[in-house]
């Protein structure tokens, strides 16, 4: 009787663009796929340069630290309607070392 129809205390939380991108590229990264910004645009429906973007954030610690792997896409795998170099991504997790027994980040030097 004390109860309110159509009211619901978990609301469903529509995921981020950066949350998107980080869950198809890590699924394909368990598999070794490299995938193109046009593929991913196709798959996410998002523009090509705001997934670049998104994926530069992704590097950033504050957003996961993850690795993102570059490479020119090989040339058989190129459709014959593309006459330019096409680079592909792969996103992987930043490995965590234990020493000692506490887990520590490995620190790159620049």
């Amino acid at each position: 009787m004390g109860k309110k129809r159509g009211t619901s205390a978990t609301r469903s939380v529509v995921p981020t663009q950066r949350e998107v991108l980080r869950d198809v590229m890590l699924a394909a990264g368990k598999y070794g796929a490299w995938m193109t910004l046009r593929e991913l645009a196709r798959l996410t429906r998002y523009g090509e340069a705001s997934i670049s973007a998104q994926l530069r954030h992704l590097r950033r610690a504050e957003c996961g630290g993850y690795v993102l792997e570059k490479r020119v896409r090989e040339a058989e795998v190129v459709s014959s309607e593309e006459h330019f170099v096409v680079w592909e991504y792969r996103l992987t997790q930043r490995r965590r070392l234990v020493r000692g027994g506490r887990e520590s980040r490995r620190r790159s030097v620049r």
